[in-house]
């Protein structure tokens, strides 16, 4: 499960990368593109930490980092499907649905550690 975490965050990212090249590129979109392609890889980056954590809080705490940056690389596709400069709306919508659902296995992975930190 953790490999297949890490595989999907990973892709997860890629995906942005992908979608950074179809995205017509004014100054918004520029820093949206690049903050987005940083959320996502940091997200990535920040499930490696996680799972070599010291601790049961430790591991909490960088998986709430995993999720606060997925939330943001969500609501940061929101704000570029709105401006209307992307140019491949099937690799919106599988980057979108993707960040959806990662937002949702961390939240519940965080909440389940959180929930069993006293055990």
């Amino acid at each position: 499960m953790r490999k297949e975490l890490e595989n999907r965050l990973i892709e997860f990212s890629i995906q942005i990368f992908e979608l950074s090249k179809v995205v017509e590129k004014d100054y918004f979109e520029t820093y949206l593109l690049n903050q987005l392609m940083r959320s996502s890889a940091s997200a990535a980056l920040n499930y490696g930490e996680a799972q070599g954590a010291e601790s049961k809080k430790d591991f909490i705490h960088k998986v709430s980092l995993v999720l606060k940056e997925l939330r943001e690389s969500n609501v940061n596709l929101k704000i570029l499907a709105k401006t209307g400069s992307v140019s491949d709306q099937s690799l919106m919508e599988k980057a979108s649905e993707e960040s959806k659902q990662l937002v949702s296995i961390f939240y519940r992975t965080a909440q389940t550690a959180k929930k069993n930190q006293g055990n």
